[in-house]
């Protein structure tokens, strides 16, 4: 049985997980921190293969392939661990509040329908139909039906509480220095407790990623882009869809709770909550769905997206080390693209050809 080291225990790192040990491997997630306590828990959910992404390409094709096993993805979860990853078809409302907006709102559904996809391009009187809590200072809409929501801290949750039921091995308080390497193949892993052996091993560290020794030739870094968020609570629910505008988002949750973001700042590791990324937070959504303004105020938090320099995640094995694989820099899209990440890594762990075309984010 061979023995696969995975650095990092969030989403990625347990979804991958997950896989491997149905296919028969043994598996050993080291995390500096507990399982998911990261970016993982840190994002709002949203499966916004459509609303969240700007153009056609490969990172498109391989968000809407992720999206499409999302449904089947929770009910499998939830029967695996006995949690629920609360998967909701909200369907995603963005929303255009000046001429210019609409215009590029109606230019993305345009390419959009193109491609097969569902999109519905309202007018004001239509969106608020579905929405009565939208502004009535907005000019339209774009409602895509196929984008949906989860919890992102019960999904890894569900993935941790999965992996262990499946024999995986979770090592926290773990910090991984870097790689061991002989003759070209990664034979363990640099801890601070000493090298841990192993047969091969998978990077998904999220914003550390590209903190290892021993790391050849890797197309991209990967550093941290810190991004806030409020929660507030609303009860009764003010409103039921996801609402995306171009300067943020809104998700409600079944029980009252809206979480608000997001900040976009490259501040290093720093993961402080600023009255500036507040203000910016709280105007974005008052002005889209005016009735927050009387929403309390539960919590704020910041978590760091795994951002790459290049603009492109690392999914795939290295080309110049053998037996090292990444699953790492999905920065904005890392809980959309669980499931389809993991899939990619066990296929080619046991040497099959992935299902979608990730050329484009080979390490």
């Amino acid at each position: 049985m061979e023995h696969v080291i995975i650095v990092g225990a969030g989403v990625m790192g347990c979804s991958s997980a997950h896989r491997l040990l149905e296919a028969g491997f043994k598996v050993t997630l080291l995390e500096k921190s507990i399982p998911g306590a990261e970016s993982s828990a840190a994002a709002a959910g949203i499966l916004g293969a459509q609303s969240e992404v700007s153009e056609t390409g490969p990172f498109f094709e391989l968000c809407l392939a992720s999206r499409e096993r999302f449904r089947e993805y929770a009910k499998e979860l939830e029967t695996l661990s006995g949690i629920s990853i609360d998967y909701e078809d909200s369907g995603v409302l963005e929303v255009a509040l000046d001429p210019a907006e609409g215009r590029l709102a109606i230019a993305r559904a345009e390419w959009m329908l193109d491609r097969g996809l569902r999109v519905d391009v309202m007018d004001r009187e239509q969106a608020k139909k579905i929405e009565p809590a939208l502004t009535d200072y907005m000019v339209g809409a774009n409602y895509y039906p196929d984008d949906h929501q989860i919890d992102p801290i019960r999904l890894a949750s569900a993935l941790a509480a999965g992996v262990a039921k499946l024999g995986g091995i979770f090592k926290s308080g773990v910090v991984v220095s870097g790689l061991a390497v002989e003759n070209g193949t990664v034979v363990g892993v640099e801890t601070d407790y000493g090298i841990m052996p192993c047969d091969r091993v998978v990077i998904a560290g999220g914003a550390w990623s590209s903190n290892l020794t021993g790391l050849k030739a890797v197309r991209t870094k990967i550093k941290p882009m810190a991004g806030q968020i409020i929660e507030a609570e609303t009860r009764p629910p003010l409103f039921r869809h996801v609402v995306y505008g171009f300067k943020g988002y809104i998700v409600p949750r079944a029980d009252g709770r809206v979480l608000m973001g997001s900040t976009l700042e490259d501040r290093g590791y720093d993961k402080a909550v600023t009255l500036a990324g507040i203000n910016r937070i709280t105007s974005m959504a008052t002005e889209m769905i005016p009735n927050l303004a009387q929403a309390r105020l539960s919590k704020t938090w910041s978590g760091l997206r795994p951002a790459p320099e290049d603009g492109k995640l690392l999914l795939g094995a290295a080309k110049e080390l053998k037996n090292l694989f990444f699953a790492t820099g999905h920065y904005r899209n890392g809980i959309l693209l669980t499931p389809i990440t993991a899939e990619v890594i066990c296929d080619l762990m046991l040497g099959r050809e992935p299902k979608v075309d990730i050329s484009s984010f080979c390490p």
